[in-house]
């Protein structure tokens, strides 16, 4: 099973142009995406870490919409996030990652549940409040995914329930800039070694108005071990995702079991 992380330079509240360059990247590796694969890419992908949430917000459903048709075009399953208004509060946001099975349903959609308050994003948007899974089914297997979004990353808590529902991979989709990216690396390594799980992490590259991003997105296997690290330049990354690899590890060195708490 393969996944491909979309490191992409996003364009400052342009979804029309995001959609293009994130096409363009995947047309690119066409020659290395096969039904049943999974996509993965950065957080708001199609607007930028921007707070106009009425500006931003997918009211329309066209990145939605965009997601469905890439999904279906390229047979895969595919995780995106945008921005959406809150039902509860429409002047406010959802940070949401969006799930799109390769036939275009919708697998699931997943809140992140720790707006970034450094950044002032609880300012604008309100934080989930569900941990969840979904099934990735692919020629080569069958794994469970718990997806999350950037600064979730920080909150250990959250990828033990996704253990608890069974997780074997977290894919983190990612607008983590450059100050802090010893953090993004660290945290992740640490995510994967006690839940015994890949962790994929996708980040953006580029310039927004305010910071710089060094993309160098990467993926952790269950032991810890970093099998995938990318450069700062726009690209779709592949890395194989053994199901065998992570069952086995946890067979052979039961730790996840003896968690208490």
């Amino acid at each position: 099973m393969h996944a491909h992380l979309v490191q992409l330079d996003i364009a400052w509240e342009d979804r029309a142009e995001n959609y293009r360059r994130t096409r363009a990247l995947l047309e690119g590796a066409r020659g290395r995406i096969n039904p049943g694969d999974l996509v993965v890419l950065p957080e708001m992908f199609d607007t930028g870490f921007s707070f106009r949430v009425s500006v931003t917000a997918d009211s329309d459903g066209a990145t939605l919409g965009f997601l469905r048709d890439v999904a279906r075009e390229f047979k895969v399953t595919l995780q995106g996030a945008r921005t959406v208004l809150n039902p509860a509060n429409p002047k406010r946001g959802l940070n949401r990652a969006s799930i799109i099975a390769p036939d275009g349903a919708i697998l699931a959609e997943y809140d992140k549940i720790h707006p970034f308050s450094f950044g002032k994003e609880p300012e604008h948007f309100d934080g989930g409040s569900r941990v969840l899974v979904y099934r990735w089914e692919a020629p080569g297997g069958t794994l469970t995914v718990c997806p999350s979004i950037c600064y979730d990353l920080r909150f250990p808590e959250l990828y033990r329930e996704g253990l608890r529902q069974g997780a074997e991979v977290f894919a983190l989709g990612a607008n983590w800039p450059t100050p802090r990216k010893i953090h993004r690396v660290a945290l992740g390594v640490a995510r994967a070694i006690e839940n015994q799980a890949y962790v994929i992490c996708v980040n953006r590259a580029g310039n927004d108005p305010h910071l710089h991003y060094a993309g160098e997105s990467y993926a952790v296997d269950p032991k810890g071990t970093l099998i995938m690290e990318a450069g700062d330049a726009s690209d779709v990354f592949s890395v194989l995702i053994d199901p065998a690899a992570v069952r086995s590890w946890r067979e052979q060195f039961p730790a996840w079991k003896d968690r208490r708490l």
